[in-house]
């Protein structure tokens, strides 16, 4: 769950930036240490990829602070969601509109992605990749032919289902699981053929593993957890992660409260649970860092927490509220923009390698992104 998510048919553009004035970052956040001069050195020369992450804005051009954000970030490229979990064919034009011309009107910072080539031209030009996506499925309304008018617009990574169930298959809160559907297979077959990454973070485990057989290219989990350190419908069991791994996919951690049992919020020790299971499971080519959260920290003034329920109030009225939105969507130690960096510094203490921090970092998401989007 993140700000992203908990939007209803409001473009990108028009999320919570209204109540973010002033911008509050978490207390344990302004204490946060420096990173090493080594976790520093290793993220400045990395390719930091995040495969869940949106900049919030209410209105162009970006505020200095944002662009200060998002330059001082070191991120290479983000993931970021359009067309939220329920947004229809025309509200979900409007938000890829409002992406485009984010990076229009900024061109010194950012740059759409459409090749993987984009991604590594972004390094060099020290900008900021724009790599649009889906996590809903309601602006295809069933037609396949729509994959291909969005894969045109550069929506390069897309899901069969969010939470529940839709014409391609079943999600997380399913009940009962159906599956991947007959149109479902057709559709992981069209984004194969089109070279559109096929994204089951919110698939079940019946669909996930359908959707894995099914398709003739890497699969990705952009952001999820692992259910062996904590039991969560939005956590994926080790079966399902090894099965990612064979099939040359990539998870993304996020950093949400599903990261552990209610009522804590979830720390950065929390997180690395996660990550060093994934690391053992999938081995360390096929985990990075997928936040599904929103590059500005996450406001936790009164004002931005009343926000919070009542979206969380209509998530769960819509059904899609999965159990655990009962905290802030954030984890103590990176509510930050420089998260990444955060993270590079925390494998290297718990002395992973270098190499492994980099593949993490962004590297293995670059490997798959090339596998799955080459003609």
């Amino acid at each position: 769950m993140n700000r992203r998510e908990l939007g209803s048919a409001a473009a990108s553009f028009l999320l919570l930036s209204a109540v973010r004035a002033p911008l509050s970052f978490g207390q344990d956040e302004r204490e946060q240490k420096p990173a090493s001069e080594q976790a520093r050195a290793l993220h400045q020369r990395a390719v930091v990829i995040d495969a869940n992450l949106g900049v919030e804005f209410d209105h162009l051009p970006l505020s200095a602070d944002t662009l200060r954000m998002c330059r001082e970030s070191g991120l290479t490229a983000i993931k970021t969601t359009v067309g939220g979990f329920r947004n229809d064919f025309d509200t979900t034009l409007k938000e890829i509109s409002a992406q485009l011309q984010m990076i229009e009107t900024h061109p010194e910072v950012f740059v759409q992605i459409r090749r993987v080539e984009d991604i590594t031209a972004a390094k060099r030009s020290r900008k900021v990749g724009i790599i649009l996506s889906f996590e809903g499925v309601d602006m295809l309304a069933g037609k396949l032919e729509r994959i291909e008018l969005f894969r045109q617009l550069g929506v390069r990574v897309m899901q069969l289902s969010y939470n529940k169930t839709s014409p391609f298959g079943s999600g997380v809160l399913a009940d009962p699981p159906s599956g991947l559907t007959e149109l479902g297979r057709a559709a992981v077959a069209r984004m194969n053929q089109l070279g559109v990454a096929v994204d089951l973070s919110h698939a079940d485990a019946k669909t996930t593993t359908e959707a894995m057989a099914a398709s003739t290219r890497p699969v990705l989990i952009t952001h999820g957890g692992c259910a062996a350190v904590y039991a969560h419908p939005r956590n994926k069991t080790d079966a399902q992660l090894r099965a990612l791994a064979d099939k040359g996919g990539v998870i993304g951690i996020y950093d949400l409260p599903y990261l552990t049992a209610s009522p804590k919020q979830p720390d950065l020790n929390d997180y690395l649970a996660h990550m060093s299971h994934a690391l053992q499971i999938c081995g360390e080519d096929h985990v990075g860092i997928g936040s599904d959260q929103s590059l500005q920290p996450f406001d936790t003034s009164p004002q931005m927490m009343q926000e919070f329920e009542r979206q969380v109030a209509e998530r769960r009225a819509s059904g899609v509220s999965a159990p655990g939105e009962d905290r802030p969507a954030y984890v103590v130690g990176l509510n930050t923009p420089n998260r990444s960096q955060v993270i590079a510094d925390a494998l290297l203490q718990r002395h992973y390698p270098a190499r492994v921090a980099e593949k993490v970092l962004g590297g293995n998401f670059l490997r798959a992104f090339g596998d799955i989007w080459k003609a």
